[in-house]
């Protein structure tokens, strides 16, 4: 809080804000917690595009803490919670957690090591801190005793803390039944061992007799995994690391060496899930997407030219935009400011389905017209039908180009949800339109000299076979 003092007592523009390495916060919290503490720091809405330049501050700030380590991220549009928005989840699972830590330790350590400006944390943590009292029954003197397991733990529940036996209902309220012991007979932790418990029998005899209680120590909290003990290494990489780029390290460099020298072996597992899992599935759905956008393009067109064969000389079109979207999103990380492949740019790959094929069905259609029309062949038809559609296409190119051109060029807050979105669908727009011009008449022109050969062909066989 000392070290963030001067951020929120500058004000904007003043000369004790010039002399700070990053904008005033408009406010500072935290908040604390069990075994942690949230920390935010809000900045002025002038400075909103300055908002980035406060997570070295925030993490110079941390790193003094000692005995501590956290991560600092500016939150997402779309990120819910605290969450990690560009989180991978390291989930380690197995039955002992004294083994599951250790195997913890090691990815966090890994991680740390091989993946430069990386944030990392374990979940809920990688240390046996908690102290605890652990009653170990000896289950051959119990069971001489005519004691269960489940008999002595319920006793000392009982005694210690108190057991619900029974509920009673109030006027339509359920009200617990507590059976709980006085106080004075388990005050201290070295007197559970002389505690007197009774079996069912009536006969009565200490903890000492039937268990041994050692002082031990133990996690804060055991989290579970499908049923198993389990603790999550959260990884953040850097801003401009690609996340599946970041999953694959995780994968080959760190859990496959684990799995190789027997370190990581069943009952003891490791996965990736977080964000990374919600990638693989977005991106299989939008592959799933594109595929069927593509399937429905076609089969529209099919029935619009009542042929199977010119949309497909249409959807030619198709690769050399997905092409320019990739070299318009290279474009924008270059010249503007990084910008990652998600979800959203990823939706402009399925809006380019239903966008690149107009132009090419303004060439095809324009030269089957000349063709039935006129009479003319298809390759006079096709310098004909070019001619004429070259001033339409540049002009429909052009407005959309400059009316998506704003959604990439302009920056500021927010500016990062839909820039990947725009940078797709102009650059994959722009250069289809130019590969149109030229690749789609070529495939025209040869698929119809293979339709006349086939023709030829045939009425040869024909006239032969008739002969």
């Amino acid at each position: 809080e000392a070290q963030l003092r001067p951020y929120w007592e500058a004000e904007p523009g003043s000369a004790a804000a010039a002399q700070l390495d990053g904008p005033a916060l408009d406010e500072f919290f935290f908040v604390i917690f069990n075994g942690g503490v949230f920390m935010g720091g809000i900045g002025y809405q002038e400075d909103a595009e300055r908002t980035a330049e406060l997570i070295p501050v925030m993490q110079r700030a941390m790193s003094g803490i000692p005995g501590t380590f956290g991560i600092v991220q500016q939150p997402s549009v779309f990120q819910r919670g605290a969450d990690a928005a560009r989180a991978i989840d390291v989930e380690i699972t197995g039955p002992d957690m004294a083994k599951v830590l250790q195997l913890g330790a090691r990815v966090f350590g890994a991680v740390n090591a091989t993946m430069p400006g990386v944030q990392a944390q374990p979940i809920p943590g990688l240390d046996l801190g908690n102290p605890e009292i652990r009653v170990i029954p000896d289950r051959e003197r119990a069971a001489e005793l005519g004691f269960t397991t489940s008999e002595i733990g319920f006793a000392l529940n009982a005694l210690i803390d108190g057991v619900k036996v029974s509920e009673y209902v109030h006027e339509g309220r359920s009200i617990d039944l507590v059976l709980r012991g006085e106080t004075l007979y388990a005050s201290r932790s070295q007197d559970i061992e002389a505690l007197n418990i009774a079996t069912s029998t009536g006969r009565v005899v200490s903890v000492g007799d039937v268990a041994r209680v050692v002082a031990a120590s133990g996690p804060t909290q055991i989290n579970r995994i499908e049923r198993q003990r389990a603790v999550t290494i959260q990884v953040i990489p850097d801003q401009h690391t690609p996340l599946e780029a970041a999953m694959e390290h995780i994968r080959d460099n760190i859990l496959a060496p684990m799995r190789a020298d027997g370190s990581l072996t069943v009952p003891y597992e490791a996965k990736l899930a977080g964000t990374a899992d919600k990638l693989t599935q977005a991106r299989q759905a939008l592959q799933n997407n594109f595929i069927l956008a593509l399937v429905v393009t076609y089969l529209l067109m099919a029935a619009l030219f009542e042929s199977f064969l010119y949309p497909f000389v249409i959807l030619f079109s198709v690769p050399f935009a997905a092409v320019g979207g990739f070299v318009g999103l290279s474009l924008v990380n270059t010249f503007i400011s990084y910008q990652a492949l998600d979800v959203i740019a990823m939706l402009g790959f399925v809006i380019l389905v239903g966008i690149v094929v107009n132009n090419a069905i303004l060439i095809v259609h324009q030269t089957l017209n000349y063709m039935r029309d006129a009479g003319l062949a298809h390759r006079e038809a096709l310098r004909e039908a070019v001619g004429d559609r070259i001033r339409p296409i540049f002009m429909s190119t052009l407005t959309s180009v400059m009316g998506m051109a704003p959604l990439v060029l302009v920056t500021g807050a927010g500016s990062e949800i839909y820039r990947g979105l725009g940078s797709v669908v102009v650059g994959g727009l722009f250069l289809s339109t130019i590969f149109t011009l030229v690749l789609v008449p070529a495939v025209f022109s040869l698929v119809m000299d293979m339709r006349l050969a086939l023709r030829g062909a045939s009425r040869s066989g024909t006239a032969a076979s008739g002969a």
